[in-house]
């Protein structure tokens, strides 16, 4: 069972990525109706926002850690 749009938020990057990739594969093979080819491209667009903002937390992150690495600057 896929979680509902409720529980995108709570889902991992590997997780929301593999649900991605699976409706992307759905969608590609063309055998769903037409309701069912809108309600893919929307849990998917919700899945690819998910995957994005954990992407650009964890780059927030690195970019933190490397400014606290970095040595002082001498006057």
């Amino acid at each position: 069972m896929q979680p509902s749009p409720n529980e995108i938020q709570s889902l991992q990057y590997e997780q929301a990525f593999s649900e991605l990739e699976e409706i992307v594969t759905g969608l590609e093979a063309n055998q769903n109706t037409l309701e069912e080819a809108l309600a893919l491209f929307e849990r998917g667009q919700a899945l690819a926002q998910r995957c994005g903002n954990l992407l650009d937390k964890a780059e927030l992150r690195v970019r933190m850690i490397s400014l606290q690495d970095e040595p002082e600057e001498q006057n």
